[in-house]
């Protein structure tokens, strides 16, 4: 299994890829100018800025195979036009599977099993 915190959504008007890399993470924090878990907290706790959720979605998409173009025109579509509140779950997970690993990441390494079992 890949470690790469790619999550698979259901999101907007179908399923989409979103990954955050560290490439995308550097992004984020030029264009939030914070680090990614203060970001992950302000979307956490309430207190995120509507750029958190825009950003979040848009280089989520992008580090998820989408084109720069195609993941603008969908956070325009889908985030810039609707109640931000709508997307903060998605910008939610997005960065938290980059933070601390996609939900289905197994973490450590699996248990050997009692010798002589089957």
């Amino acid at each position: 299994m890949s470690r790469d915190a790619k999550i698979e959504l259901a999101w907007a008007d179908g399923d989409y890829t979103f990954r955050l890399a560290w490439g995308q993470l550097a992004e984020l924090q030029e264009k939030t100018g914070c680090g990614p878990y203060v970001v992950l907290q302000r979307l956490m706790d309430g207190t995120w800025f509507t750029t958190d959720i825009a950003n979040v979605i848009r280089l989520g998409l992008i580090g998820g195979g989408a084109e720069p173009s195609r993941a603008l025109s969908l956070v325009r579509a889908y985030v810039e036009d609707r109640p931000p509140v709508e997307n903060v779950p998605i910008a939610q997970a997005v960065l938290y599977a980059a933070c601390m690993g996609a939900p289905d990441d197994k973490v450590g390494e699996a248990v050997a099993p009692e010798p002589g079992s089957k």
